[in-house]
């Protein structure tokens, strides 16, 4: 299925979308409508590793989270599961595919739900609640976790919380239920969004969502983390929303808001920031070609990811996008 999903946020979160829209791509990076699945919110997609089965997290008050079937090309909603927590924004699968782990931003907890053998959802197993703030009134007066990180052997997971300045890692047990096992502190103020290692190596990026920087941290033990260095989180300076953070062959990406680019790194500096719409929330490259989901532009934007910092864009016209998934 040579398809991409996209996510979004739908009129009950402000947002102008619909549901998860199918779009064909064809083999020159060309994308095409071809369906919506209504669905409330579905801000967060995540495929399971080996089965035609994707999950939702649909970020309202109330928080839930949806399995979707996308065998042979048909989207089918099957289970919808309350998470929890308020504003479910983030989700993983363990490499092994027994588990869904999902970060309740508003909520400040981690939850986890079994997941059968053929990837339907089984239940919630465990809900792990987060307290604390941070330095920043406004966004970090309570607990905020905004990622859930699995381990590559998948016998930990790591919860970045933006409103405590943390990365909360848990054990994980056969049946599902998490046990503390480490709290790495980052520098106040830094609003932690994402986590993401740096294959072959025991550093890891963290995108610092409130202080507008890409930070780079070091793993001395499994989901136990210290501090190295930060730098700005775009090549112009200046204040950013950090957004979505990618670690690639090719080298590090980070979408920040505010100034509406992708900044690409080399190792622990910015080296371009390329324009791409509006409130980039989330982006995904797919055969050198990076799609944008430019949230307040209500398209998805496109370049090549070669011609980075002086590309031209490619827009095409979709609802508040939020997530961008290839099948």
């Amino acid at each position: 299925m040579n398809a991409v999903l996209v996510g979004c946020y739908t009129r009950e979160m402000g947002g102008n979308g619909t549901g998860i829209s199918v779009f064909r791509r064809t083999p020159s990076g060309e994308l095409t409508h071809e369906s919506t699945l209504p669905m409330t919110s579905p801000s967060w997609l995540v495929k399971h590793p080996a089965l035609p089965m994707v999950y939702a997290a649909n970020e309202t008050e109330t928080g839930a989270v949806t399995s979707v079937s996308v065998a042979d090309g048909t989207l089918t909603a099957l289970d919808v599961e309350l998470t929890g927590g308020a504003h479910p924004c983030h989700l993983a699968v363990s490499p092994d595919g027994r588990f869904l782990f999902c970060a309740n931003y508003t909520g400040g907890s981690l939850a986890v739900f079994a997941l059968r053998a053929d990837g339907r959802i089984d239940g919630r197993t465990d809900l792990v609640q987060h307290t604390g703030s941070g330095p920043n009134a406004e966004r970090q007066d309570v607990a905020h976790v905004h990622m859930a990180v699995p381990s590559p052997d998948g016998s930990v997971v790591s919860a970045v919380d933006l409103g405590t300045d943390e990365i909360r890692s848990y054990a994980i047990s056969s049946e599902g239920r998490l046990s503390p096992l480490a709290v790495s502190s980052l520098p106040p103020g830094t609003g932690p969004r994402q986590l993401v290692r740096v294959p072959g190596s025991a550093e890891a990026h963290v995108a610092g969502e409130l202080s507008g920087e890409l930070l780079t941290v070091r793993e001395t033990s499994v989901g136990e983390f210290e501090f190295v260095c930060s730098t700005p989180a775009t090549a112009a300076g200046g204040e950013a929303l950090v957004a979505h953070l990618e670690v690639l062959d090719s080298g590090t990406y980070l979408a920040n808001r505010g100034p509406d680019c992708v900044t690409s790194f080399e190792g622990a500096r910015a080296t371009a920031d390329q324009p791409c719409g509006a409130h980039p929330r989330h982006f995904a490259v797919i055969d050198g070609i990076c799609y944008v989901a430019a949230q307040l532009a209500d398209a998805l934007t496109a370049f090549p990811l070669k011609d980075h910092g002086h590309a031209e864009i490619h827009r095409f016209e979709t609802g508040s996008p939020s997530f961008i998934l290839p099948l």
